[in-house]
């Protein structure tokens, strides 16, 4: 696979999950695959002219024309099946589902079978579905699309033919999901960014500050202890698969001077820094705090499932990382229970140092290389990043909308903790960046990953020391290159 090197605003989802569901099944059994109609790979140009569904006409639900036997025959559009999965919460899997049923309300010729997974679940499906060369019509991706990109269509012809409309999509937030030669590679399906949610009550309970916009990891882990000190509770909850995002590709990116470091480097030949030690302050903070019983261990993190049985969700811990547009949903559940919840942007190393965040992209939603019915496909994508009607019901939960109509209209109606949302991007926005960073990973990242967090619980059981553990991670993943 050809690696593109996109310089645009750094592209990173990590999202919490749930099991599977599927339509037109029993209970949470996944539907059935069609994969002999729906799915062959295809290299060339769709030729969909007949049986596919642009997006200025997604209200219309039949055609009517004339046959060469009668001028007055009534001519139905073919019908045509596409297939859909994504993985998310609970919330994400019930106003997806929501919108589907509008779609093939206003198109009675298209049928959406869609399927439902956790995280995890979901990229080991896609990577089965690679292999036997039956991806999903239309499919999401996050920040490992680069691993994908042989699958994916790109949506070039179908923005110039009109198919999928871009006119009230501002150039920057088309760029976030497209490569340097400007293929379009998908639609964002919101602006995102990362954040700390917590619970105000239990930070006033344990006699702690409430977090500024430039507070430390140290300020972090000394509000994690005092609140475990007075209430019990976990003072932050387990980090799950983020700790890599939190301590490598961030705390990295923290360090030094605004753009001096990287964990990669821009053209992903090799490490962006050189001092394996670098990573060691974050790996002994979190060690640390699971010891302290501070954060939940990896027996106890293996409960979070997905955002809404967060410990900080239910009421066990203090504090959580989160990507943004996962808190409305958090702040509802707890706002229902007499609980405040609020948000705090990502620890510094120095409070005076860069603050590793940047705007991305939640993540995207594509055309699939083996799709029959691409046309249809990118028409669908259309109408669900740039219809009202859809994102009302959607209301931001990927991320806040980059079409700047839906965006205004959601703003207008936004829910209390939609409105934290808003302005912590907005915030968030306004904080100094570097000119340039990769958001590709190479090939051989996941392997990093995991061992990246085998590492600091072999830490937490004192197999290893921390600077060890840095050491280690750092030759695991300047190994890729070799």
């Amino acid at each position: 696979m050809k690696k593109k090197l996109l310089t645009v605003l750094l592209v990173v989802t990590m999202v919490f999950s749930i099991t599977a569901c599927g339509k037109n099944t029993e209970g949470n059994s996944a539907v059935q695959d069609n994969t002999a109609q729906n799915s062959a790979q295809d290299n060339t140009q769709s030729s969909t002219a007949q049986n596919s569904t642009t997006a200025n006409d997604t209200a219309a639900s039949d055609t009517t024309g004339t046959d060469q036997g009668s001028d007055d025959a009534v001519v139905e559009e073919e019908p045509i099946t596409l297939r859909m999965a994504w993985w998310g919460s609970q919330t994400r899997h019930d106003r997806t589902v929501q919108v589907i049923e509008m779609y093939e309300a206003a198109n009675p010729n298209v049928t959406i079978e869609y399927e439902f997974y956790s995280f995890d679940d979901y990229f080991t499906k896609l990577k089965t579905l690679v292999a036997a060369d039956q991806v999903w019509d239309i499919f999401q991706l996050g920040g490992n699309f680069p691993m994908y990109m042989d699958k994916i269509y790109f949506l070039n012809e179908f923005i110039a033919s009109g198919v999928v409309d871009t006119s009230n999509i501002p150039d920057a937030y088309l760029k976030i999901t497209q490569d340097t030669e400007g293929n379009q590679i998908g639609l964002s399906n919101g602006l995102n960014t990362y954040g700390i949610a917590y619970d105000v009550d239990m930070f006033n309970e344990a006699g702690v500050a409430l977090p500024s916009d430039t507070w430390t990891w140290d300020d972090y882990a000394a509000a994690a202890e005092a609140i475990k000190a007075a209430t019990g509770h976990f003072g932050t909850s387990g980090f799950t698969s983020s700790d890599f995002i939190a301590g490598c590709s961030t705390y990295i990116g923290q360090q030094g001077s605004i753009g001096q470091y990287s964990f990669f480097n821009l053209d992903l030949s090799g490490m962006g820094f050189d001092d394996p030690s670098m990573l060691e302050g974050y790996i002994q903070m979190r060690a640390d705090l699971i010891n302290d019983g501070a954060s939940p261990d990896a027996g106890a993190e293996i409960e979070i499932t997905n955002i809404e049985n967060d410990f900080l969700v239910t009421g066990e811990a203090g504090m959580t990382w989160v990507a943004v547009n996962q808190f409305p949903t958090i702040y509802d559940i707890c706002k229902a229970e007499g609980r405040t919840l609020a948000l705090a942007t990502i620890p510094r190393v120095t409070s005076d140092g860069p603050s590793g965040a940047a705007i991305q992209s939640s993540q995207m939603l594509c055309v699939s290389q083996d799709s029959e019915n691409k046309e249809a496909a990118a028409a669908f994508i259309s109408w669900f990043q740039n219809s009202e009607e859809c994102n009302a019901v959607l209301q931001g939960e990927r991320g806040i909308p980059v079409n700047t109509n839906v965006r205004e209209s959601l703003k207008s109606t936004a829910t209390e903790g939609q409105q934290i949302m808003y302005d912590f991007v907005d915030l968030v926005g306004t904080f100094e960046v570097p000119d340039k960073i990769n958001v590709l990973s190479p090939d051989g990242q996941d392997m990093v990953v995991d061992l990246y967090r085998n590492y600091i619980q072999q830490v937490v059981s004192g197999e290893i020391t921390a600077a060890e553990a840095a050491q280690r991670t750092y030759d695991d993943a300047k190994a890729i290159f070799e």
